[in-house]
């Protein structure tokens, strides 16, 4: 069943927007996959989960996803990058706390020199570290290493992988 839009319906404003009122919402995140010359991924240690994840975080009230990568990756590491391709787009459902679904985004973020300097926002990550891609599910929860490593062989193969959520 197609939902005509409003705006090209002729809609009176008051009821385009009810209409987008209606709609159902999702949350969106952003993310970037560094890897260092030997092909180790960089991964950051938030403080406020008990596991590591990818730089990145939640898209602000109508961020684009690159946009909202590149903020994320400034505030958390102090570098200023511009996302490359798009690797991945994960999709989760609704799950115990979090009452929407999220789509989330991981751009090629490139691999960083041995010398680069990571300035680590404390305020919310304790540590960040490259690590032995055959290690990465001693770090990730699934969700997360599935999508590394999706991300992992979309940029060797020039793809871009989609994960739709399974329930756990």
């Amino acid at each position: 069943m197609s939902v005509p839009d409003p705006v090209s319906a002729g809609f009176p404003a008051a009821e385009e927007a009810a209409w987008y009122a209606g709609l159902p919402t999702m949350f969106g995140a952003a993310a970037a996959l560094f890897t260092s010359a030997d092909g180790r991924v960089l991964l950051v240690k938030p403080n406020y989960r008990n596991h590591w994840s990818l730089p990145g975080g939640i898209l602000e009230h109508g961020e684009p996803p690159h946009e909202g990568c590149r903020r994320e990756v400034g505030e958390e590491l102090g570098l200023d990058i511009t996302p490359g391709r798009l690797l991945v787009v994960g999709w989760a459902g609704p799950y115990e706390m979090r009452p929407r679904p999220v789509v989330h985004f991981i751009f090629d973020g490139g691999v960083l020199a041995d010398d680069v300097t990571v300035e680590l926002q404390e305020d919310e990550l304790d540590d960040f570290r490259f690590v032995e891609q055959a290690v990465l599910d001693d770090y990730l929860p699934l969700i997360i290493s599935t999508r590394v490593a999706a991300g992992l062989r979309a940029r060797a193969d020039g793809t871009t992988a989609y994960l739709p959520w399974t329930e756990p």
